[in-house]
């Protein structure tokens, strides 16, 4: 196996951090070994730690639940388990309370990030964090590699009013950290002194991606089913943002982009006329079984990936967000309900960092104008992620 995730590395090289201990475990489905071992078992049975409890993020503990959707899960049905959620029915659900973090000696962090910003789990660790910070109680964050590659960067930084769950820590949208490098920024980010360790990945290196690991994909959310999801996911993302389809119920999710009102024919032409590196876009039709014009079917585009070095997804979501509304303006619109627990805010903005992307769209801008407003965010983050890098 040429990559050891952390949790691997823990229990078979450093299980004296863990055993004996009373440990809160931050896990999900996609929280196993090289041999689909779940952690829950490892830190059990090969180091010798006492899991009292899982805590579960966005999708809780079995990975079955859909996005935005609140868990009340009391006890996993993989493990046995009594289960925490800390993804419940409003923003207060987001942090562990003293209570719930009560009776136990460290937490493990144990969850699969894919690069972009906007993915949750991330933003959960570094709750789990400062409250337990708060308590003097030590977290683990056992590391995984980045599964599309910890060398490409895109976007821009969150301003102050932008900040929510899914823009948790100011980085770019594609921000090319593992989780612990991603939880280290946010830790200095917000001058937080907590007893923290990271155990890190054996043999990753940042120019790899998921299928050059050894390690077996195993989906992190419900929609999440491959690399290429996760690889369009940095801009496909900004489709939850409108009342077009990202293709959540149906097997390509965020690779399938429409609506009923779409000619898939026009918007592949406009979009390949563009002439975006590293893709190319297919007409199509689908039908949601679920979730936006569920039962409806839609026109729309499929993006296929021809080089994914050269690939710039969030350019290419913009582009794809951009070309759909001048397609049909009359039909398409903003995402107006509550997003991710805010309801003051449009989720273009959250999603952005910004309202200055939807204010450029709005004016008539192409999305390569909107990524050129970005390279000075660009330039400070880069500069910032340089201190907590951990691998060459």
């Amino acid at each position: 196996m040429n990559v050891r995730p952390g949790i691997e590395v823990l229990v078979r090289e450093r299980p004296e951090l863990v055993r004996g201990q009373r440990v809160g475990l931050l896990a999900h489905p996609a929280s196993v070994d090289s041999r689909l071992c779940h952690a829950a078992s490892l830190l059990t049975g090969v180091a010798g730690a006492r899991v009292e409890r899982l805590f579960a993020p966005e999708h809780g503990a079995a990975g079955a639940l859909q996005d935005m959707v609140a868990s009340e899960e009391t006890r996993d049905p993989l493990t046995g388990l009594p289960v925490v959620s800390l993804y419940g029915d409003d923003a207060s659900s987001l942090s562990p309370s003293p209570e719930l973090l009560e009776g136990l000696d460290l937490v493990v962090a144990d969850l699969v990030d894919i690069g972009s910003r906007y993915y949750t789990f991330a933003a959960t660790v570094l709750r789990m964090i400062e409250e337990a910070a708060k308590l003097g109680l030590r977290v683990i964050i056992a590391d995984r590699p980045n599964p599309i590659g910890g060398l490409s960067l895109e976007g821009n930084l969150v301003a102050p009013a932008q900040r929510s769950f899914v823009g948790e820590i100011s980085v770019a949208n594609r921000h090319g950290m593992t989780l612990g490098e991603l939880c280290r920024y946010g830790v200095a980010e917000r001058g937080l002194d907590p007893d923290l360790e990271l155990v890190p990945v054996r043999g990753w290196r940042r120019e790899q991606w998921a299928d050059q690991t050894g390690l077996a994909w195993v989906l992190p959310s419900p929609n999440m089913p491959t690399l290429d999801t996760a690889t369009v996911y940095p801009g496909a993302c900004l489709i939850e943002s409108t009342n077009l389809s990202e293709g959540r119920g149906t097997t390509r999710p965020f690779e399938l982009v429409g609506a009923p009102w779409i000619d898939g024919s026009r918007l592949a032409e406009a979009l390949t006329n563009l002439e975006l590196p590293g893709v190319v876009f297919r007409p199509v039709s689908f039908l949601p079984a679920f979730q936006k014009h569920a039962g409806t079917v839609c026109g729309g585009v499929q993006l296929h990936l021809r080089d994914r070095l050269r690939f710039r997804p969030l350019l290419t979501g913009l582009a794809l967000l951009i070309e759909a509304r001048r397609q049909a303006p009359e039909r398409f619109r903003w995402r107006s309900e509550a997003y991710e627990f805010v309801s003051d805010q449009p989720a273009i903005d959250l999603l952005a960092g910004t309202p200055r992307w939807r204010e450029l769209i709005e004016a008539g801008a192409e999305a390569r104008e909107i990524e050129a407003s970005w390279a000075a965010d660009l330039a400070i983050f880069e500069e910032r992620r340089a201190s907590v890098l951990v691998y060459p």
